[in-house]
């Protein structure tokens, strides 16, 4: 009797992060700022204000990396830096390719606070993806 009680706990722990109350783990992967990065955010917003428990990280890489820099502006003229702030605020992480930043020849200084920094965007998906997020890529 005692092992099928703790065969039905192991169970019901196994399945229970599977069920409607456990917290959203989703990655948004921008490599294209100009095409992606504004419709991207306005989804990460929309995915907060009818889900605001979920945990969201931003990974940009290649040219996604662009709307992250310090003074950059959208087709519009706005700048992103006021998203990212408000995103941030509300628990979203916003991390950077340091390949790209390498690459391109760019400077840690350049970019937002709010931005942190991984060795491989793409890797950094990858793990993500391995460590239950969902893959969003705008």
């Amino acid at each position: 009797m005692k092992r099928i009680a703790a065969a039905l706990v192991f169970i019901l722990m196994a399945w229970l992060p599977t069920f409607s109350w456990a917290q959203d783990k989703v990655v948004y992967h921008i490599s294209d700022a100009a095409a992606h990065a504004l419709g991207g955010l306005r989804n990460v917003k929309n995915h907060l204000d009818t889900d605001p428990g979920a945990q969201i990280t931003v990974v940009a890489n290649g040219d996604g990396v662009d709307f992250l820099m310090t003074d950059a502006k959208d087709r519009n003229g706005n700048p992103y830096e006021v998203a990212v702030q408000e995103l941030a605020g509300r628990g979203v992480k916003f991390e950077v390719c340091e390949l790209t930043v390498t690459g391109r020849g760019l400077k840690k200084s350049q970019f937002l606070e709010e931005a942190s920094f991984t060795p491989s965007g793409v890797v950094r998906v990858a793990k993500l993806q391995r460590q239950g997020f969902a893959y969003i890529k705008p």
